[in-house]
């Protein structure tokens, strides 16, 4: 009897063991997959811009060891902000947990799992997009672009008309390009032309602006009477994305002129470009602003000290600027500089002594730049200061520096890559009482 008993007892716990390792056991049903499809699959996707898909298991599971990698070393997902400075809304990074589950689900062989509900409800991904749906209305170049291979930078006009039925609510706005690594950057202005005595389809469509037509630009002149919103796209870069009843307003008829700057090309490759935009139904009745603070903006002459940066030097800047107006509330910042940026800082001190932290990029990678939304409206009171710091490495041993050997740098506000940039770049509204409490997510 007691033999019995014990034979059931080893059974009983055999069983309990089986049932407990079961449960731990991580699966890519249950743990992988809502981590991949949330921090990889944007990018990895169909015509998402990365170089291959990690939409289902066959795709994870045979790319694991890179996987692993990338990840344990931090390359990716790509995020350069210091999250203990300040943690974003639109973070992608993978946290301790994440980055401790993929890898120990790798070392465990990628056990697949059984496919739950959760898997029938991921998101769908679109192809020419990093947004989470279509976009509701395309504005793409009239034709590609030919980069002619002399490695030359070049700064293109490219005008896109529209004509809408009614204006539209603005949800997001994002620049997508079907070859991105020709691209240094790009700039786009949004301008309303109601008048309808002003042709904006009979101009040209693209103005060369590092070429003899470059005068070409002064038929532009009419439409640059209303500039409605101004943004534009960095290497890393994602969308701008308004919640809630923030955003702008997209007007009926006008014309958007995306300045394009292609970096120096060894062959002949061509371009097209394109802003998808986002509508919603709810009204935009807190309209935002874009400030550029630095090299080509506010403070521009106050960057101390005088931007140059000798060769097989390592320097740092700084820049004040003061908020003389009202309070504000700020929404995003977008940290600039160039190749041999090393760190960026940039905070807040206020009339009181208080300093609010706004974005700290201890390892600056030129390749991977970002808008940065806040959790919450962040309010900047009037007579705060802006501190801006940024560092440079223009040595040799800086891999990321284009020029070999080094040659030395001098900066006022150009926009080429061989020069350098400090820039913030700020996405604000008028403060009203109680936005600290808005969350941006």
């Amino acid at each position: 009897m007691i033999f019995k008993m014990k034979n059931r007892l080893y059974i009983l716990l055999f069983l309990l063991k089986g049932a407990v390792l079961q449960a731990q056991q991580i699966t890519y049903y249950n743990d992988i997959s809502p981590i991949v499809q949330s921090k990889c699959a944007p990018c990895h996707h169909p015509g998402g811009g990365a170089p291959f898909s990690l939409l289902t298991f066959e795709d994870i599971a045979k790319r694991a060891s890179f996987i692993k990698e990338v990840i344990q070393s931090g390359y990716m997902p790509p995020w350069k902000a210091d999250n203990k400075y300040v943690h974003f809304a639109n973070d992608r990074s993978l946290s301790p947990k994440e980055i401790n589950l993929l890898v120990k689900w790798i070392a465990d062989k990628t056990p697949e799992g059984k496919k739950n509900t959760t898997e029938k409800n991921l998101p769908e991904f679109t192809s020419g997009t990093k947004y989470s749906r279509k976009p509701d209305m395309v504005l793409k170049m009239a034709d590609s672009f030919l980069v002619q291979g002399d490695n030359t930078e070049r700064f293109v006009i490219f005008k896109i008309p529209f004509a809408l039925k009614e204006t539209e609510n603005i949800e997001a706005i994002e620049f997508y390009s079907n070859n991105n690594k020709l691209i240094h950057h790009a700039n786009y202005a949004v301008h309303e032309v109601a008048d309808t005595s002003i042709d904006i389809y009979n101009t040209d469509a693209v103005v060369n602006l590092s070429a003899a037509d470059r005068t070409k630009v002064d038929q532009y002149r009419p439409y640059k009477k209303i500039m409605t919103y101004y943004g534009g796209w960095i290497p890393g870069t994602t969308y701008e994305y308004y919640p809630k009843e923030f955003g702008w307003v997209m007007p009926r008829r006008g014309v958007i002129l995306l300045t394009v700057h292609f970096g120096p090309s060894a062959v002949d490759e061509k371009s097209i470009s394109y802003v998808n935009l986002f509508f919603k139904k709810i009204p935009v009745t807190r309209p935002v602003k874009v400030i550029s603070f630095g090299s080509g903006g506010i403070g521009e002459k106050q960057i101390d000290p005088i931007f140059y940066i000798k060769a097989n030097d390592k320097k740092t800047f700084t820049l004040e600027v003061t908020n003389p107006g009202t309070d504000l509330s700020v929404m995003y910042v977008w940290p600039h500089m160039h190749y041999i940026g090393k760190e960026f800082k940039a905070y807040i001190v206020t009339a009181v002594g208080d300093t609010i932290k706004m974005v700290h990029i201890p390892e600056w990678d030129f390749r991977w730049q970002e808008i940065y939304r806040m959790k919450n409206l962040v309010k900047v009171p009037k007579g705060s200061i802006m501190h801006i710091e940024g560092t440079y490495d223009n040595t040799a041993q800086n891999p990321a520096n284009p020029n070999s050997p080094p040659r030395t740098i001098f900066s006022e506000g150009s926009m080429r890559s061989t020069d350098e940039m400090m820039t913030l770049l700020m996405v604000y509204l008028p403060y009203e009482e109680g936005d600290e409490k808005i969350k941006m997510e």
